[in-house]
């Protein structure tokens, strides 16, 4: 069974950081990569950050550039993402994804695409309010 849980989320004030990790059990395979999405009251799941299994390659969303940091310790099968300088539009439940394979050439926009990803967690809740 496919397992992924999400820990570290809570309330922060703007300017604030936190570290969300992705602790991941039960595949039988190397994923191919695995992910970040937040979703907002109201709004859709967007990708917020990514990285390739095989080669290590990350992504971010503009939104987060400069402020977020994706690292990996594969020996533990945990993933984290590092948050500085938190702004209140950051808020929102955080979900770790993992894509579990992908044929042929995966284009780089694909690597923050909700559809390209197979198994979720359960979501943390990230507050950044005053």
């Amino acid at each position: 069974q496919v397992q992924l849980v999400e820990s570290g989320g809570g309330l922060v004030q703007p300017g604030g950081s936190l570290k969300l990790v992705c602790a991941a059990s039960g595949f039988t395979s190397d994923y191919y990569a695995i992910a970040w999405f937040r979703q907002a009251p109201g709004k859709g799941r967007e990708g917020v950050s990514s990285i390739a299994s095989k080669d290590g390659s990350t992504y971010y969303a503009d939104s987060v550039k400069g402020r977020f940091t994706f690292s990996r310790d594969s020996a533990k099968n945990t993933v984290a993402l590092q948050m500085h300088s938190l702004k209140p539009e950051d808020t929102a439940i955080y979900y770790c994804a993992v894509a579990s394979a992908a044929p042929g050439i995966v284009p780089d926009q694909a690597m923050l695409t909700r559809e390209f990803y197979d198994y979720w967690g359960q979501g943390t809740q990230v507050t950044v309010s005053l």
